[in-house]
C-alpha cells in the first residue's frame, strides 16, 4: 500500500529542531520496515486558521509504502503523544494518486536542476 503523509510541527521550535522531529518520524517508518519513496519539507508556513494559537507551522510530507497493516495506526499514536506535532493526516494513495505524485516529484526535481544551472553561472 502506498501512503502520504502531512504533518505540521509546531513553529515555537527551531528550524533544526522541527528537522530533528521530522527525522524522529522518518526513522520510525524505517524500523516498521517502510519503504519512504519521498520526503519533502515544505518550511515555515502560514496556517489558513489558527491551531493552539500558533498562526504558522513547520510542514512536513512524506510519501512511504508498507505492507504492515497496523504500521498507520502505531504511526498515528506516535503523533498524538508527541507535543511538537500540531496536526498530521495520512492517505492511501490510489493508483492516479501515485502517477500525479510521481509527476509532481518529476517537476520539483527539474526545478531544482534549474535552480543549480544559475547557481553556477
Amino acid at each position: 500500500m502506498h501512503y502520504e503523509t502531512v504533518f505540521i510541527v509546531n513553529p515555537v521550535l527551531s528550524e533544526e529542531q522541527a528537522g530533528q522531529t521530522a527525522k524522529k518520524y522518518e526513522d520510525f517508518l524505517k524500523s516498521k520496515k517502510a519503504d519512504i519513496t519521498s520526503k519533502e519539507s515544505w518550511g515555515l508556513k502560514k496556517l489558513a486558521y489558527s491551531i493552539e494559537k500558533k498562526k504558522s507551522g513547520f510542514y512536513f510530507l512524506f510519501e512511504f509504502k508498507s505492507s504492515n497493516e497496523d504500521l498507520i495506526s502505531d504511526f498515528e499514536l506516535d503523533f498524538k503523544r508527541d507535543e511538537r506535532v500540531m496536526r498530521w493526516i495520512t492517505v492511501k494513495l490510489d493508483k492516479h494518486a501515485i502517477a500525479y505524485s510521481e509527476k509532481r516529484r518529476e517537476r520539483l526535481q527539474k526545478k531544482e536542476e534549474k535552480k543549480k544551472l544559475k547557481i553556477n553561472k
